[in-house]
């Protein structure tokens, strides 16, 4: 007895011994405040993740996440273009809702900036590609590349992310002007509106909600792609709202902003008034908040570390928004290293943030001398290898499971599509859309017409849309006995089946939801009608006059019918001139730009398929290091006995002209700079006989300097500098000092 008491315990003493480490860094946030009724929570911190800037959940619940380590390590942005980013897979292998595990999933990527589980693999960003992979025992396998072209241009705040699967089966970005989808095994590429900066979400109803740095919520007011598929015209209304004018801000502390030194950026307390690097939006929908926050549109703040609030409207043909409260935000820190990027809901449906923690997010092409100083002056360069995701809980909702979605049955996921989480919902419809449930299509069927759950109705029938099992006939019923939401989806989905054949039970259709008077009913069929015109203009061109009619002082309407009406215009703008009440309308005015656009060929540019190029101030900043940085160095404040420094210095502060002489045609000393003379050793040479370098390049140089090193970024157009060619100096070489002055007094 007693020797097999002692091999249990021996082996007890093995057990333990072998048992993995849940080492799980403790990190104070007594720096935080959240909104009353909500509890803070640190879910993953460094060593185990370094600068995270977009995350993912799989159905066990783990996270997934890329590091944009490369991004800013010190004020010059150097190691830009080197592969230290990776995609790491995040583990709470002891189930206590802290992350204490990290597979690296990938690695050696240069800057990568968004993923998405998708497809059973993973899609992910790093310029200039979009790949897919799919996923083996947690190790990438059979890569595709999906675009080459995805992240061509720009600096990393200004290429496209987001990589976000809306309810239409399609996946949207922000800063780009295409959507993907992979159907049978093949991608597909489609222009779309041009949406954002960094970040975007959608709401339940399928509209896209995203931000500029200086604008804190746009938005669509209608559904993707109804204003953009006739390539002859550009919608002015609808897409790319600004659905709040309200932009304060309330920083709990005066933290360091690149345009602080502009009037009326701070207040008398140095506190930023308005918000200037906005990002990462989320509509909420995690059913894990109060009533209230349904559907609340959440924003990232990172230059001032706060996250704000705002409230959401909606109206039949528009959605309006407004901040929660006057006076304070969300959730906000004094901690300058909290720069919340982007924000996501969980399977558990809280709120998470990702935090990039990093002292300096300002990228180097953008980086006043302003913020420069400060962040030096702060150390803020030094906020380095730190890295977190924070959750958000309500304290008065009881925790829920994480449903594994990837080991339910057909039906189970049918059952989730009423969900009160919307990452539940979402996912379900994308698992049977993959495993093709064929067997599901009963039930499917049965919900998408079923009226007592208005959410799981939408989700149904974009799972019948995946699995290729919708008809027109469905569609008629479910437009004749849904909501308005509802309907609104069946018309768009229609039109997949417009024809000769269908144009008679359309007809009777269209009259049957006209009655209902409802405006959100009425602004999609006037998205519609051009489509169906198409076929027959004696049935569908006089609906398309009583809806121009009712809603003459709503362009949006307007624009809807010209949008379908590509393949009528000629017929609908002659038609139009021969009604006294149209001819004069805003529907005639947008019919006629229209077919000139179309007589031009002149398309809206999200279907041109030339390769934008950089930025100015990006493409200025690579041809600066590329040109100028080995003698001025790359912060620009010159090597002593080389080059006189460029900070401060009155020739890039003020009269732009002579720059744009300097660069040309070159300069020599003596020069005094800053008070301080350089002899007359010193001599720049000119770029004028540089046949790489266009008009465009040296015009974008000048945006580079006068942003990067001086307090006035200023611009020269490349018309002055091929104009500037041809000024010469008195002895055709290099400029002096005397003769510049002398041709700023002409």
């Amino acid at each position: 007895m007693r020797l097999l008491f002692c091999f249990f315990l021996s082996l007890s003493f093995t057990i333990i011994s072998c048992k993995p480490s849940y080492d799980e860094p403790r990190i104070s946030l007594e720096d935080y405040t959240v909104e009353e009724g909500f509890e803070l929570e640190m879910v993953a911190s460094e060593p185990l993740l370094t600068a995270p800037v977009a995350i993912d959940f799989d159905s066990k619940g783990r996270i997934w996440v890329a590091e944009m380590a490369g991004f800013m390590v010190n004020l010059e942005g150097d190691g830009e273009d080197l592969p230290s980013g990776s995609i790491k897979i995040l583990e709470d292998l002891d189930e206590d809702g802290i992350m204490d595990h990290a597979k690296v999933f990938l690695d050696s990527l240069v800057m990568p900036r968004a993923l998405a589980l998708v497809y059973g693999g993973l899609l992910y960003a790093e310029s200039p590609n979009l790949w897919f992979v799919e996923i083996e025992n947690d190790k990438p396998v059979n890569r595709v590349l999906v675009d080459s072209l995805y992240a061509t241009v720009g600096n990393p705040e200004h290429q496209p992310n987001g990589l976000m699967m809306n309810l239409d089966n399609w996946i949207y970005n922000a800063k780009s002007n295409f959507r993907y989808q992979r159907k049978n095994g093949v991608w597909k590429k489609e222009p779309t509106t041009q949406r954002g900066q960094w970040g975007i979400s959608h709401d339940n109803f399928g509209r896209l909600y995203y931000n500029n740095n200086s604008t804190q919520l746009l938005g669509d007011h209608i559904l993707p792609n109804r204003l953009v598929r006739n390539k002859y015209f550009v919608p002015k209304k609808g897409v790319d709202e600004t659905l709040t004018k309200d932009q304060r801000v309330y920083p709990l502390h005066a933290a360091s902003v690149n345009r602080g030194y502009e009037e009326g950026v701070l207040d008398q307390d140095s506190l930023l008034v308005n918000v200037t690097a906005a990002c990462g939006p989320l509509v909420y929908r995690g059913g894990m908040f109060p009533e209230d926050y349904d559907q609340n549109v959440f924003v990232c703040v990172p230059e001032v570390n706060l996250i704000k609030r705002n409230i959401l409207s909606f109206y039949g043909d528009r959605v309006e928004a407004k901040q929660a409260w006057q006076g304070k935000e969300f959730l906000a820190s004094t901690d300058e290293g909290f720069r919340p990027v982007n924000l996501a809901t969980g399977p558990d449906g809280n709120m998470y943030v990702v935090d990039m923690h990093r002292g300096v997010i300002q990228h180097y092409a953008f980086l006043s001398p302003y913020l420069k100083k400060i962040s030096a002056q702060k150390k803020l360069d030094t906020i380095l290898d730190y890295g977190r995701i924070l959750r958000v809980r309500s304290k008065n909702i009881p925790a829920r499971s994480i449903p594994d979605l990837a080991t339910f049955s057909g039906s189970k996921l049918v059952a989730s599509l009423k969900d009160t989480n919307g990452w539940v919902r979402d996912r379900a419809q994308q698992y049977l859309i993959h495993k093709n449930n064929k067997e599901t299509l009963p039930e499917l069927r049965e919900m998408a017409l079923g009226n007592n759950s208005p959410l799981s109705q939408l989700h149904a029938l974009y799972v019948l849309k995946g699995l290729n099992a919708l008809s027109f006939d469905f569609l008629q019923e479910l437009a004749q006995s849904g909501g308005p939401e509802a309907a609104s989806h069946a018309i768009v989905l229609m039109e997949e089946y417009a024809s000769d054949k269908n144009v008679p039970k359309a007809k009777v259709l269209f009259a049957e939801l006209l009655k209902r008077n409802d405006p959100m009913l009425d602004l999609y069929l006037s998205t519609t009608l051009g489509i169906w015109a198409k076929y027959d203009q004696e049935v569908f061109f006089p609906i398309i006059y009583d809806l121009a009619n009712k809603y003459s002082d709503k362009k949006i309407y307007q624009e809807a019918i010209v949008s379908g009406s590509e393949d009528v215009l000629t017929a609908l703008d002659s038609q139009l001139g021969q009604f006294n009440k149209l001819k004069d309308s805003d529907l005639a005015s947008l019919t006629t730009e229209s077919v000139e656009r179309k007589g031009n060929d002149k398309p809206n540019y999200i279907y041109s398929t030339k390769i934008a190029r950089a930025d100015s101030r990006t493409n200025g900043a690579i041809l600066f290091r590329q040109i100028c940085a080995s003698c001025h160095s790359s912060s620009g404040e010159g090597i002593n006995g080389l080059a006189p420094p460029l900070v401060g210095s009155e020739y890039i502060s003020t009269h732009l002209e002579q720059l744009g002489l300097i660069i040309l045609h070159g300069l020599k000393g003596p020069l005094k700079i800053r008070g301080e003379l350089y002899d007359e050793n010193h001599q720049m040479p000119g770029l004028k006989y540089n046949k790489n370098l266009s008009d465009k390049d040296i015009s974008d140089i000048i945006s580079y300097v006068t942003n990067a090193f001086s307090v006035n970024p200023k611009g020269l157009k490349p018309e002055k500098i091929k104009e500037l060619r041809d000024v010469k100096s008195k002895d055709g070489m290099e400029y002096t000092a005397e003769e510049l002055y002398e041709h700023i007094g002409k």
